[in-house]
Parts: structure tokens; sequence; C-alpha cells
């Protein structure tokens, strides 16, 4: 039996970078069912613009702008280390490079749901 495939195309402006980035993370939260939470996207999107969020002043920073304690942060990055969106590259931790993308640019997102 063949399938029919239903196709959607939704377009959306974001003014800033990290706008872009958090939709980015919260679009693959829900499709993988991570049940990340709003400042765990956050947090993702700001490190995966930044590079990494190993560095003091760069934990300091996210701190500062989204009124976060530094023991919230050190346990956020631990449960995202342990579902695999942070990793450790060395003696930083980053972001998956898979799910890593230049938030500079337009993102067109392809998701396709199939059936068994």
């Amino acid at each position: 039996m063949e399938r029919k495939i239903t196709a959607q195309k939704l377009n959306r402006s974001f003014a800033e970078t990290m706008q872009v980035a958090e939709m980015y993370y919260n679009v693959l939260s829900a499709v993988n069912n991570l049940k990340l939470t709003h400042r765990e996207i956050q947090l993702v999107a700001f490190a995966a613009i930044r590079g990494n969020i190993s560095y003091a002043n760069i934990r300091k920073e996210f701190c500062e702008q989204y009124s976060s304690s530094s023991a919230s942060i050190n346990n956020i990055i631990s449960r995202l280390k342990k579902i695999g969106v942070f990793v450790k590259d060395g003696t930083k931790v980053k972001v998956n490079p898979a799910i890593v993308l230049n938030f500079e640019n337009n993102i067109v997102l392809q998701i396709t749901l199939k059936h068994g």
C-alpha cells in the first residue's frame, strides 16, 4: 500500500540569533522527546553560539543574562551530558557537534515522520 505524503511549510522570522537557536533546540527536544526545560534549551542555545560552556566567564555571562545560579547550571550540564546533548571535548564541554548549526544563516529544517 502506497502512503501519501503531507507537506507543510512554515516560515518564522526572528530578530536575534539566540532566538533562532532556541527555536531550533526546542523543536529538536519536542521531536526527539527529550523533554528539555526552557532553561536547558536556553543553555544549549547559548553554548552552541559561544562554542562551549566550560569557562567560568562564559558560565558567569549566562548566569547574569538569564538570572540563573552557577549551581543550577552545573546540574543542567550534568543532565545534558547524560543524554548526549553536551559532550566533553578535551577539557571543554560543548554541544554535541551533530546538532550544532550556524545560527547566523537561515535554516530549513525538514522533519519526516514515518509509519512503521
